[in-house]
């Protein structure tokens, strides 16, 4: 049996390894905030989480219709963009972050995880293992033209959308390029006003 200054060398080391993910992007700060380029800013609702952009675009920006989103949100649909973990930098790491774990319905830091002020409660990424989908909704876009280059390409999980969004977007039932298009249905209000009042018959 191990004696107790063994056990405690165990625990501190587990201890350790548990948390070296902090020491890794997106969250490590030692030398990072000198040298990191700073193309986009961002910022939860009370100030306290910041973080940085290094990539001008997203690797890809989606409408995530999903009833997990829709829960933890609690909106219609969630917009998330992609980016490399290097590519995101939070100012003070993984300080005043709250993580939740929707699989387990935990509340650790287990990937992939819903990452949020611990404050405020702002939403602020989903964490993959190897990708984080940040929320422009908390970006402080510099321009018009900024804000354009973080545009949604597609719908995913449609099929389980609350409310219709026809901008001509491809609409998948779950993941894209993984499930079945959608066609673009035409929202009742926009269809009615088309035909002036008059409600059009499409069963012919």
């Amino acid at each position: 049996m191990p004696d107790q200054e063994s056990r405690h060398a165990e625990d501190t080391s587990s201890r350790r390894d548990d948390d070296d993910w902090k020491n890794r992007p997106p969250y490590h700060t030692a030398g990072v905030n000198q040298h990191f380029v700073k193309r986009h800013t961002a910022h939860c609702h009370c100030g306290r989480v910041r973080y940085w952009l290094s990539r001008e675009k997203p690797l890809a920006s989606k409408f995530c219709h999903c009833t997990d989103c829709q829960a933890l949100h609690g909106a219609p649909f969630q917009w998330a963009a992609i980016f490399h973990k290097e590519d995101v930098h939070f100012e003070n790491g993984a300080a005043d972050l709250a993580f939740y774990h929707a699989p387990s319905r935990s509340a650790r830091h287990e990937l992939p995880a819903k990452v949020s002020c611990a404050h405020c409660r702002s939403p602020i990424m989903d964490e993959g293992r190897n990708m984080a989908l940040v929320f422009p909704g908390i970006i402080r876009f510099g321009s018009a033209e900024d804000k354009k280059l973080f545009d949604p390409q597609c719908h995913i999980f449609y099929s389980q959308r609350v409310v219709d969004l026809p901008d001509g977007k491809p609409k998948w039932t779950g993941l894209d390029n993984g499930s079945e298009l959608m066609e673009d249905v035409e929202s009742h209000e926009a269809e009615t006003a088309r035909s002036g009042g008059r409600r059009v018959d499409n069963s012919r």
